[in-house]
């Protein structure tokens, strides 16, 4: 998913989200234990370890989709061109001569500017962004789904009364993804904009040439890859998956762990859903290939192939919205 503008976003702070509070019971008398309470016991057991299975899942592939998060932005980050940043930096010098009334200093900055933007066209004329920088930022919502879907449906609420920023405040958390951030020069109106600067400083007008490179320089555009973090946690929780279901004779440990893993990328792809990161046609066939393999995989079967299918499905998903 990508989206330009012309000056970066501000951020904006997570929304909040409160739980129902629980009735107190306040003066009810004790009530006799069961006949038999160890099963009660187990189950809350069993339950509590299942969620810490399922974050421990969650929390390892969270790490290696950060991984690739981060290796998008270096690649980004290869194509940052240096003399676009020279010619950047050229203009800031500029700038400075202008403040100092230093005619000739200004010029020369401006000219060395020039000469490194037509090396970039020279090279490759029809590129129209220059790349000079690149950031890039991970924000992650840390609540349950049921918590996003009671937040979003709070907002529509409130935007059918007209309370717009009430119900900006409370969308405006609910997202998580890595952005990454590309700073542009505009190739079609950079160089002619700093060009026509240069008539100004040649006639002592000090002042409009400094403001025109100003408002050059807030011309830069920025590209902003948003990346769903998950939509990578599924597909780093699938490689894991795949290998499992491939193996002739699973331990009982790998059985459980296999499970596991499927059904936390069914609530990955569901807290995607929440989020917004796509329309809800997008996940339905997601949702029934997973149900596919959870059951070419049940009692120990195995074999190759069976994730084929989602992955393909995943890969043109994300191709979509990256």
């Amino acid at each position: 998913m990508i989206t330009t503008h012309a000056k970066t976003l501000a951020a904006t702070a997570l929304a909040a989200l409160m739980l129902a509070a629980q009735p107190a019971l306040a003066g009810a008398k004790e009530a006799k234990p069961a006949a038999k309470p160890a099963p009660a016991k187990t189950v809350q057991t069993d339950k509590a370890q299942k969620a810490q299975d399922s974050a421990t899942i969650r929390e390892k592939a969270g790490a290696r989709a950060r991984k690739t998060g981060a290796g998008k932005a270096d690649i980004e980050r290869e194509k940052i061109l240096a003399e676009a940043v020279a010619a950047v930096r050229e203009t800031e010098n500029a700038i400075k001569a202008l403040d100092k009334k230093d005619k000739k200093a200004a010029l020369d900055a401006l000219a060395r500017a020039t000469g490194k933007l037509e090396i970039i066209l020279a090279a490759e004329p029809n590129l129209a962004l220059a790349p000079v920088n690149v950031q890039s930022q991970v924000l992650d919502i840390y609540v349950d789904i049921k918590a996003v879907r009671a937040a979003v449906d709070k907002a529509v609420t409130l935007l059918k009364k007209g309370r717009v920023q009430d119900a900006r405040a409370l969308v405006s958390g609910l997202a998580s993804e890595i952005v990454i951030e590309v700073v542009n020069v505009p190739l079609a109106t950079y160089p002619e904009a700093i060009k026509a600067v240069v008539p100004l400083i040649q006639k002592g007008k000090f002042k409009e040439a400094r403001e025109a490179l100003v408002t050059a320089l807030n011309t830069l555009i920025i590209t902003r890859h948003i990346i769903p973090l998950p939509v990578l946690r599924t597909e780093e929780m699938l490689a894991r998956a795949e290998k499992l279901a491939e193996k002739a004779k699973r331990t009982p440990a790998e059985e459980k762990e296999l499970a596991g893993i499927l059904k936390a990328a069914r609530t990955e792809l569901q807290f995607a859903e929440a989020l917004g990161y796509g329309k809800e046609g997008d996940f339905k066939p997601f949702y029934a290939q997973l149900d596919k393999i959870a059951a070419k995989t049940k009692g120990g079967k195995h074999g190759k192939g069976f994730f084929d299918e989602l992955k393909k499905a995943l890969a043109h998903f994300r191709a979509k919205i990256f």
